[in-house]
């Protein structure tokens, strides 16, 4: 008897509070994620982590009531290799604090932009990088928090972040995993990136570093993008770009992906839900050949 494929499982939601919700607080952006019929909702403290006990209990109880996922993403300015102390060293605290924040709300894991190449060596680069979040996983792992940290696939080359950088990342590091921007892939490539054989292939590269296990737990996020030479411009709603988003979605069933894909376009929701609806109909559609 051939043995039976696991059933794809991808939970979608927003990048922030939704721009539905009725008050712009995450407790209600957890609300209003469940009320429209997703299930993750990535806590954006890019501006810094400004987070309360109280609030961030209120969060936790929601979500699990609901049963909305919760992953976070840090603040913008960080650069892990950068050239002053002062700046490292703050680049570090965040990255500790929005880890410590998402294990106060009970979120599964974290992502940040790591680094800029600043003009030096890729190789040297991903030294700094590899040894500066070992360091910051043994003081996590030292107070027991066991957030899982998701460097993200970054949308300019400028920036440290491509996905076979991060892929070695997580080889090198035990507790570290990628998180992929599929958007940020295509703007980073000035316009590749974006086709069936192409995602294909960036999964296949994801099951040989992580196993059948780490593309069942992926961080993704997925949004229209504008792009220059230099990278990504701005986001964008994904009727308004040129992001084959259905071919990735059909690529992401075809491999059976399980985890999280976080919604950053401006529309948030409204391209979150065009993303769940079409991934159900591959799931249905499936389902009716299956029984005939």
């Amino acid at each position: 008897m051939a043995r039976s494929l696991p059933r794809p499982s991808l939970r979608f939601g927003t990048g922030g509070v939704p721009r539905s919700s009725p008050a712009p607080d995450a407790v209600r952006g957890v609300e209003t994620v469940a009320a429209l019929g997703l299930s993750v909702m990535e806590l954006e403290f890019v501006q810094g982590v400004r987070l309360s006990e109280a609030t961030a209990e209120r969060i936790r109880e929601r979500a699990r009531a609901l049963d909305v996922a919760l992953t976070c993403h840090g603040p913008y300015y960080i650069n892990l290799n950068a050239v002053e102390p002062e700046k490292r060293q703050a680049s570090r605290t965040r990255i500790l604090e929005t880890a410590r924040a998402a294990q106060r709300v009970g979120a599964r894991s974290i992502t940040f932009h790591a680094a800029f190449y600043l003009g030096q060596d890729p190789e040297a680069v991903h030294r700094t990088v590899r040894e500066e979040l070992a360091g910051i996983l043994r003081q996590l792992r030292d107070e027991g928090n066991s957030v899982q940290i998701r460097p993200e696939l970054t949308g300019k080359p400028s920036q440290y972040g491509s996905l076979e950088e991060l892929l070695r990342l997580a080889s090198e590091v035990p507790g570290v995993l990628p998180c992929i921007d599929f958007s940020h892939a295509h703007a980073r490539s000035g316009g590749a990136q974006n086709s069936a054989e192409e995602f294909d292939r960036m999964l296949e590269q994801v099951r040989a570093a992580l196993g059948d296990e780490g593309l069942a737990d992926l961080h993704l996020h997925v949004s229209g993008i504008e792009y220059t030479a230099k990278g990504e411009r701005r986001h964008l709603d994904l009727p308004e770009a040129d992001l084959r988003w259905q071919d990735l979605l059909r690529s992401l069933f075809s491999a059976r992906a399980g985890g999280v894909v976080i919604c950053e376009s401006p529309s948030l929701e409204e391209d979150a839900l065009r993303m769940q609806r079409y991934f159900r109909k591959l799931a249905a559609t499936e389902e009716r050949h299956g029984a005939r």
